[in-house]
């Protein structure tokens, strides 16, 4: 790769989708950049090559790239490594947790520069009065701040007082509409309740919201038939943002669900993307190639629909989804109640059994989180191992345990095969998700690794060893393909004008440390994040800068 003065590069950029900024009005090239990156290897989020070049960087944004020869404020040699735009996470819970954890360390440190929460129907935004106000209680006593999280555009103007590392986007939550307005009843709503929740949630895209998603293995989501789906989901028509669902099933019914979820979208005239598509349990494994059959058709027959992955072969949720959705109705409290009825624990214990033995054995469930002081030498071991310390059968272990915890206690389950999540990672429809979130470094639990290495992992194992896509494709899948799927224009890719959201890393060295014994060991191979042009991270170690900022969608 030669290195190209001014001119060549602008010609060549043409074919790469990399420009110079002649003609951009207000950032004039020939400003004196606050920052220069020097001979990276310039990866521009499209999917194209990447090309040998320099970035300027005057404020937020994106100068010039090519050959740079003004001296900048700040100069930083990246001769060797990969620049690309900074990752964007399409699919995360890290959006209330900013405001706990601010510094968000674990995230930031592995290249994102964007969360895109509000995901599995739950979202920061709208809540009750009483919800609102102790969360007003909570961050007036912590920061000194007014917080509204009555509305979700109360959550963008909280980012704005209590600003974290990295940007945030949402979606809004059915869940949380649901639980708003019918509560966590196993019913379908009266007409006079759906007309409130699509007014909830049409005032949240109008407050900036980047799409509308459900979790419909979850409740009180999962209480809603697909009518009620399509009905809120016309909300969006018109404005391009995505139907995103956690479908209503993984595993035996998860032909079914990717049907329902395309149902919508069609039906409702929106886009669509699938939440961290799997084939759960090795008797399903043989269905993830119909899965992307029936998306590829989809798309045929006019559906824009994507999906998101992460990249490991276990999921985490709450222990408490190894039993139905209707066991858990009514909340914990019923819930537990319920465990405890001698009537109703025959047909528990047989749906919790096949949730098992879908899975594979007891072993393949490892207990991520539990409250109780007690019980926490059982985080990050699996059930079947604690059930054999214990000499105690392990359903009935798990009934225990739930009973403890007041239904709360955190799971990963193994589910899936190598060979699908490459698969899914490498399918043109596909774009790269953590499914995680923020962790206080002080925090107690073994949570799933890929709250901590998800995208050095691509880059590391999939990517460089195991060759399962270019390392192009897999940057676009982390970066512009995500961009565009919530209609952001000037993140997620690398131009002159764009916001300066930028990650270097060393190909030969990118790596995830996070492991499911050891989860929260941070990254190899990220030498530089930049978020809204101020540098975040450099020699992969956080500079104190917090530049993050809310990322409202087009409708605000």
């Amino acid at each position: 790769m030669t290195r190209m003065d001014r001119r060549e590069f602008v010609r060549a950029g043409a074919a790469v989708g990399l420009t110079s900024l002649s003609g951009i009005k207000g950032l004039p090239w020939w400003e004196t950049p606050d920052l220069v990156l020097r001979g990276g290897t310039v990866f521009d989020g499209t999917g194209a090559p990447g090309v040998e070049a320099d970035v300027a960087v005057v404020g937020d944004r994106i100068q010039a790239i090519g050959r740079v020869p003004e001296q900048g404020a700040m100069e930083i040699d990246l001769t060797g490594q990969a620049v690309a735009p900074g990752f964007i996470d399409i699919h995360t819970h890290a959006d209330r947790p900013l405001l706990d954890v601010p510094m968000a360390r674990h995230r930031v440190l592995q290249g994102i520069t964007l969360e895109v929460g509000g995901q599995c129907g739950g979202s920061p935004g709208p809540s009750s009065e009483a919800a609102a106000q102790a969360a007003r209680e909570r961050y007036r006593k912590r920061y000194g701040v007014e917080v509204d999280l009555r509305e979700l555009g109360g959550f963008f103007r909280a980012l704005e007082e209590i600003p974290p590392t990295v940007n945030a986007a949402s979606m809004v939550g059915h869940g949380t509409v649901r639980g708003l307005i019918v509560g966590n009843e196993n019913r379908p709503a009266t007409p006079h309740e759906l007309a409130e929740m699509r007014r909830l949630v049409a005032g949240a895209m109008a407050q900036g919201a980047v799409g509308f998603s459900t979790g419909l293995e979850y409740t009180p989501s999962g209480f809603a038939p697909k009518e009620e789906l399509v009905e809120l989901a016309k909300a969006l028509r018109g404005t391009g943002f995505p139907y995103a669902s956690h479908m209503r099933n993984e595993d035996d019914g998860v032909l079914a669900a990717v049907e329902e979820a395309l149902h919508v979208g069609r039906v409702a005239g929106v886009p669509v993307q699938i939440s961290h598509l799997k084939a759960q349990g090795e008797r399903n494994w043989w269905k993830a190639p119909v899965i992307l059959d029936l998306l590829e058709e989809a798309r045929e027959a006019g559906v824009d629909v994507h999906f998101d992955r992460y990249p490991y072969v276990a999921y985490s949720t709450g222990l408490s989804n190894l039993f139905p959705a209707a066991a858990r109705a009514g909340g914990s409290g019923a819930f537990v109640g319920r465990l405890q009825d001698p009537e109703e624990r025959p047909a528990l214990e047989a749906y919790c059994r096949d949730k098992i033995a879908q899975l594979g054995s007891w072993d393949s469930v490892q207990i991520s989180s539990t409250r109780r002081a007690e019980n926490a030498w059982m985080r990050g071991k699996r059930l079947g191992e604690v059930a054999r310390e214990l000499r105690e059968d392990p359903f009935d272990l798990t009934v225990r345990l739930l009973v403890e915890e007041g239904g709360s206690v955190g799971m990963i389950g193994f589910g899936m095969s190598e060979e699908n999540t490459a698969l899914m990672l490498s399918h043109p429809l596909g774009m790269i998700c953590s499914d995680g979130s923020v962790y206080s470094p002080s925090s107690s639990g073994s949570p799933h690794p890929r709250s901590f290495g998800t995208f050095p992992r691509v880059l590391g194992h999939y990517v460089r060893d195991e060759g399962v896509m270019p390392l192009e494709t897999a940057i676009h899948k982390m970066t512009g393909m995500s961009a565009k799927k919530i209609q952001l224009v000037d993140r997620g890719v690398l131009r002159p004008g764009a916001y300066a959201d930028l990650v270097a890393f060393d190909p030969a060295t990118v790596g995830d440390g996070a492991t499911f014994a050891e989860p929260r060991r941070p990254p190899t191979g990220i030498s530089l994040v930049v978020v809204n042009g101020a540098v975040t991270v450099r020699e992969g170690g956080l500079t104190g800068e917090r530049a993050g900022r809310p990322v409202r969608g087009a409708g605000a």
